[in-house]
């Protein structure tokens, strides 16, 4: 069973969650959901997970991966930052997240232990290939039914005009 959410009670602040990788379509994800704070309040939550790679039983090689990948978190938080205050979301305020581990059990992990985090917004790739493995997994996979919170699609060709309109 999944935990209560506590976001509208006192001392709580309701948590959009943007999971962050180097994809394009998570600029549309970013941008509905900082409309949506600006129209609703709350926060965004970025979050980055560092996957587990298959040399991890070379702990130096390890560790170098964990660099590697928390500096390219950072520099993905700074550039969505500069993206979000580009597009006249400078107000909004961003949580940055970074957790190590298979992706969607970091993701489920988070929300089940921040009782803030109410809706998850993933932007859906555009491409013919599919909507991304993101959304395959948690929209559509073994968690879609039994998801702790609602997940929010948005599809990746839409420009900011569009996506301030609609949130």
């Amino acid at each position: 069973m999944a935990k209560k959410r506590r976001v509208y009670e006192q001392g709580h602040l309701r948590k959009l969650l943007v999971i962050v990788d180097d994809s394009s379509e998570v600029e549309s994800a970013l941008y509905f959901a900082a409309s949506r704070v600006l129209h609703s309040g709350g926060q965004i939550t970025l979050l980055y997970v560092i996957e587990p790679q298959d040399y991890q039983h070379w702990v130096g090689v390890r560790q170098v991966q964990i660099d590697e990948e928390t500096n390219k978190a950072k520099a993905l938080f700074r550039l969505f930052r500069r993206k979000l205050n580009a597009g006249g979301f400078d107000s909004v305020p961003v949580e940055e997240v970074i957790r190590e581990g298979k992706k969607t059990d970091a993701i489920v992990q988070l929300i089940e232990e921040d009782e803030d985090v109410a809706i998850m917004i993933l932007g859906a790739a555009s491409d013919s290939k599919g909507p991304g493995p993101l959304v395959s997994s948690l929209a559509a996979g073994r968690l879609a039914g039994t998801f702790p919170i609602p997940i929010t699609i948005v599809p990746g060709d839409l420009h900011l005009d569009d996506i301030k309109a609609l949130a």
